[in-house]
């Protein structure tokens, strides 16, 4: 055949397109796919190739929801490590979340320092959301301008005092400037009322800290962001959603045209609050782990399509801050290197295939995002490839983790769904730890 420039090509006997699964050669050159062949089509011997047998290629992953906390507050996570262990897991693209690193990502020069710091310590591809916060309304236009790829604010507290929440008033503000520069907004919904009137024991009982957490703040914080959108025509998307019963309020909003999308996450839909221990903070997260029957509610809400996407919000932190109170614990999961094989056990499961968890962790988050180039294997997409065997187990060893802090809510599970390899741009990811970095920092601006 004419390789036409073509410098890799990639075969497997299920290869996961658009269209399809099934046996393909993809042709690749200068980091972009260009071609899709039949399986045994010949390749020429001066041109690199590799055979995955019946190992599955998918694309690249996309996690639009992760917090690096780097620089700042780097003994949590940074760049080096997070994007190794979202290559290991067959991720090929994160963005950033604004707040947990110091400076948070509120200004252009914060965003810069970040980007200074990201550019030679990633294996992946990285972007950045920019934080919307009270007083800051007159940066988001520099911001948007620079390329962050939209904003994201909280109703309430965050949990950590440089990244504060914003009242409805300065939300209505926010939202009415988000909708005039045509971004997107991003929130944490949680309502602060409903927080405050719930009751606050502390210890260490999962049952007391789901009390503190009610499902009535999550509905009536998305209720808000709803009516705020419809009164201004904003496009806003409803962050890490675990209670089923605000499902409805999305589903409606979507009928009526409202521009609103909606994530969940791995741990949201493969883990229940009746299986967690008293005093395993790793299981703390904000809003909560909810319950089996919850659980079961949201995987409606994922195949019919009232969640657009399925995320990690990895969000990692020293292990002296894991308590054993869940009041004080901090509140986050360690979930990137383990995402798509949670999600893939429970998925397979309830009767769900590898195109519906592709188009949940690839195709959804990179539409969110605008990354246009990635999220599929197709023409003139980039070539970020995941190399899966999806009927292999493996129990879940923490000290494996690339995560700079191994503690994990996943340590012990047996799951399914072995990543053997991942490909940026046509080259395979080295996750070992004196590894070159080829990540590249992706702007909303450029072509991604």
């Amino acid at each position: 055949m004419d390789d036409g420039g073509v410098d890799l090509f990639l075969r497997s006997t299920r290869v996961l397109t658009p269209r399809a699964i099934g046996p393909a050669t993809v042709a690749v050159a200068r980091g972009t796919i260009v071609r899709l062949l039949p399986h045994d089509t010949p390749t020429p011997p001066d041109v690199p190739s590799e055979d995955f047998g019946d190992d599955v290629l998918l694309p690249g992953l996309v996690d639009t929801h992760v917090h690096v906390n780097d620089p700042g507050r780097s003994e949590w996570e940074g760049f080096a490590t997070a994007t190794r262990a979202a290559a290991a897991g067959g991720i090929t693209t994160l963005i950033d979340m604004p707040l947990n690193s110091l400076p948070p990502t509120t200004t252009v020069a914060h965003l810069r320092t970040k980007q200074h710091t990201a550019r030679p310590l990633a294996h992946v591809d990285v972007g950045f959301w920019g934080g919307a916060i009270p007083h800051n309304t007159a940066d988001l236009k520099e911001l948007h301008t620079a390329g962050v790829f939209g904003f994201k604010c909280f109703l309430s507290p965050s949990g950590v005092e440089e990244f504060p929440e914003l009242n409805e008033e300065q939300f209505g503000r926010t939202m009415a400037e988000t909708a005039a520069l045509g971004a997107l907004l991003i929130v944490h919904a949680e309502d602060p009322g409903q927080l405050a009137a719930a009751p606050q024991r502390g210890g260490p009982r999962y049952d007391d800290f789901l009390a503190s957490r009610p499902r009535t703040a999550e509905n009536a914080a998305i209720a808000t962001v709803i009516a705020h959108a419809r009164r201004l025509d904003a496009r806003v998307h409803i962050l890490h959603v675990s209670s089923a019963s605000a499902l409805p309020l999305i589903a409606e909003a979507k009928e009526v045209g409202v521009r609103i999308t909606a994530e969940s996450c791995p741990h949201f839909l493969t883990l229940a609050a009746e299986e967690i221990p008293d005093g395993a903070t790793e299981f703390k997260c904000c809003p909560p782990i909810r319950e089996a029957a919850n659980r079961d509610a949201l995987w409606a809400g994922l195949s019919d399509g009232t969640i657009d996407c399925v995320v990690s919000d990895h969000s990692p932190c020293t292990d002296t801050l894991k308590t054993s109170d869940f009041a004080t614990a901090w509140g986050g999961v360690s979930s990137l290197q383990l995402g798509l094989p949670a999600l893939w056990t429970e998925a397979r499961q309830r009767g769900h295939t590898l195109s519906d968890v592709v188009r949940w962790m690839a195709a959804g988050p990179a539409a969110l995002a605008g990354l246009d180039r990635k999220g599929a294997i197709a023409i003139g997409k980039d070539a970020d490839f995941t190399v899966f065997a999806p009927d292999e187990t493996f129990t879940v060893d923490a000290a494996r983790l690339h995560h700079r802090n191994q503690t994990t809510a996943y340590a012990g599970r047996t799951l399914a769904g072995v990543v053997r390899s991942t490909w940026l741009r046509g080259r395979r990811i080295d996750t070992g730890s004196t590894s070159a970095a080829s990540g590249r920092l992706l702007d909303r601006r450029s072509p991604n």
